[in-house]
């Protein structure tokens, strides 16, 4: 039976994959070399969200295909309802996101390759590929004609010593075949000089690895009344939010129509949350290393990169899961079970006092987190998407970086001074990782405006004559260009985010507040041709006016793409006005990794993100009626509370 669609937002389901897959076969432009790219829900109107009261909901999909005998994209629009397609347009000149089904077919054209057979043979005197691994890296652009002329991928290539070993603990330095992926085919094989395959095996998985931890006792997470949300489809409600859980083969987990319930009123806060992009550049220039500079979300895929997530391991508790329906690149359908996993967590100690005229009787609360979350594997990085709603109002994103460092080879007894030896002859390269989020505010209602607040000291004088003032001072911002700006720590800089339109109790506009966390500034130099396709990066903060078509930081096809005036900079150049309008704030946030030999075999956890707070939304702290905890000792005997 088709799943009942409860909001028009939920992600399609995997019947309206099918059906529009199948309507596009139908319709005689679909051939036997065309390729399914992505296959998602075409998002309706914001009025027509805002305006929905319940009822039958017409859908559309939007689709991109690429035919790899023409080397052309097209985006192509699907009516459910009508069950035809409404809409085809060729994009000339462009590279869609890499497929799944690619990746596996780039490896085995590179491992049946006669020209990479021989390399590896004059390298090493091996003729068996059978225990090598290929990842099939994106070409990126560098200035060259094949680059703009042909579909390529530049595999990074392992030898492993057997078939269960760390895949990436050998690499082979100065091999690069190069493959044309419409052909299918390797054109060349890159050869830079002979480095001997490091020693060490660089073995993680739990059978491999001695010595194995005793002492560990069991951590078990119960609610025996069961969970404080409630779900209908991809619908949530939870300690007063409201919202609806997105996902496609490209951003993976979105957030939609994010909503407050304050009193009586549902209070509108997110249109729609989600990554729209990132790049991982690395700092190395020599020549097997220097084109390393992957845009995870445009040329894979963050969606089609979902893993199934697994109880007691990715996640701990109640845990509520959401499949994810897309379809391989031949239309066939594909669902990712368990791409989503939703639970409760405690958090610690939401507030406390202690009247000290009653110090045995102190009000304390504890603070619970809704989670919502997402993890990819990209080649070999694992990216942990978490976003964390609360009972104060906060809403936070937290990504998660884990899985393996992609490394290189050494001569014996030799060092980099781009990245530190990790392991005997292996090193692993400095690099940044850069993401951005598109945050579509609708702050209790569309017409919103974005202050720059930075905080600043008095002048001395004899209104400050004991040199201690120091003051919030908002900016209004008016313009596109006039948003871009960068973090400033001299001024404890945030922005935010208000509605003139509607004043709280004490007569200021109501608003939220972005406030950063763990940021970085890019390394490479601006003519680096990885910053001229990834401009997002060249400020910390972008303000745009809402529009439909702008949804990627990098522009719709950052694969291949030449850069220079796609995406966030070319829309700004425009300097709309975005005062008192429907507004997006695009913010990018920077890791910078210096690698360490602790990050190695397997990376643990690094963690980066931003926080939004209510500022003036709320009439007083909406935790305040949180009710008190039961004591621990004396709840089973007394039932007593701790307050």
């Amino acid at each position: 039976m088709p799943t009942p669609i409860t909001h028009p937002l939920e992600p399609l389901t995997a019947d309206e994959v099918r059906r529009a897959v199948s309507i596009l076969k139908d319709s005689g432009k679909v051939t036997r070399t065309t390729r399914f790219v992505s296959v998602s829900l075409k998002e309706p109107p914001k009025a027509s969200v805002h305006g929905y009261t319940g009822g039958p909901i017409s859908r559309t999909v939007f689709a991109v295909l690429f035919d790899n005998a023409t080397n052309s994209c097209f985006e192509v629009v699907v009516s459910l309802a009508e069950e035809k397609v409404v809409g085809w347009k060729h994009v000339p000149g462009v590279q869609p996101t890499m497929t799944a089904d690619e990746q596996a077919e780039c490896e085995q054209a590179v491992l049946t390759s006669p020209e990479f057979k021989a390399a590896l043979k004059k390298q090493y005197g091996i003729e068996d590929t059978s225990l090598v691994m290929a990842d099939i890296w994106s070409a990126g652009y560098y200035g060259n004609a094949e680059e703009a002329g042909l579909r390529l991928a530049r595999p990074l290539c392992f030898l492993r010593a057997d078939p269960t070993e760390n895949g990436y603990a050998r690499p082979i330095e100065g091999v690069r075949p190069v493959v044309d992926l419409n052909a299918m085919k390797v054109i060349r094989v890159e050869e830079y000089g002979h480095w001997p395959l490091p020693p060490d095996a660089g073995n993680y998985a739990a059978d491999r690895v001695p010595h194995q931890r005793t002492d560990i006792k069991p951590l078990e997470i119960t609610q025996p009344e069961g969970p404080s949300f409630q779900v209908e489809g991809y619908n949530v409600t939870w300690q007063n939010w409201k919202f609806v859980i997105g996902f496609n083969a490209r951003e993976g987990l979105t957030l939609h129509h994010l909503r407050y319930t304050d009193g009586c009123e549902d209070r509108s806060v997110l249109y729609r949350a989600s990554l729209t992009e990132m790049v991982v550049p690395y700092g190395d220039p020599t020549p097997t290393q220097y084109r390393k500079n992957a845009f995870d979300v445009g040329e894979y895929g963050m969606g089609m990169c979902a893993n199934s997530l697994e109880l007691g391991c990715d996640c701990l508790g109640l845990i509520r899961y959401f499949d994810a329906h897309l379809c391989t690149s031949r239309g066939e359908p594909l669902t990712i079970k368990n791409a989503i996993c939703m639970h409760e967590e405690d958090y610690g100690i939401l507030w406390k006092h202690t009247d000290r005229r009653l110090p045995d009787r102190p009000e304390v609360r504890r603070s619970r987190r809704l989670v919502v979350s997402s993890i990819s594997t990209v080649e070999n990085y694992e990216y942990g998407f978490f976003w964390y709603l609360y009972q104060d109002g906060n809403i936070q994103f937290e990504i998660k970086l884990t899985g393996i460092l992609s490394l290189g080879t050494l001569q014996p007894f030799e060092k980099s001074p781009y990245g530190p030896l990790i392991a005997p002859q292996l090193y692993a390269p400095a690099h940044q990782h850069f993401f951005n989020a598109r945050l579509d505010f609708d702050l209790d209602g569309q017409a919103n405006s974005v202050y720059q607040v930075d905080v600043k000291p008095d002048e001395p004088g004899p209104n400050n004559p004991h040199a201690n003032a120091f003051a919030a001072r908002p900016t209004l911002l008016k313009t596109e260009k006039q948003a871009r700006a960068h973090l400033n720590l001299e001024t404890a800089r945030t922005w935010r985010i208000a509605n003139p339109n509607v004043l709280n109790a004490v007569g200021e506009p109501v608003g939220y507040k972005l406030f950063p966390m763990d940021n970085s500034f890019p390394m490479a130099g601006p003519d680096a041709w990885w910053r001229k396709r990834a401009e997002f990066v060249n400020y910390h903060v972008w303000v745009t006016p809402f529009a439909p078509d702008e949804q990627y930081a990098a522009g719709d096809y950052p694969n291949q793409s030449r850069g220079g005036g796609e995406g966030l900079m070319k829309w700004t150049e425009q300097d709309r006005p975005i005062e008192n309008t429907d507004v997006v704030l695009w913010y990018t946030f920077g890791h910078t990794h210096i690698p360490r030999p602790e990050d190695y075999p397997v990376m643990p956890m690094a963690y980066i993100g931003f926080l939004l707070k209510p500022n003036g939304f709320f009439k007083q702290n909406p935790a305040n009626n949180v009710p008190p905890s039961k004591k621990a000792v004396e709840a089973k005997a007394k039932g007593g509370c701790c307050h």
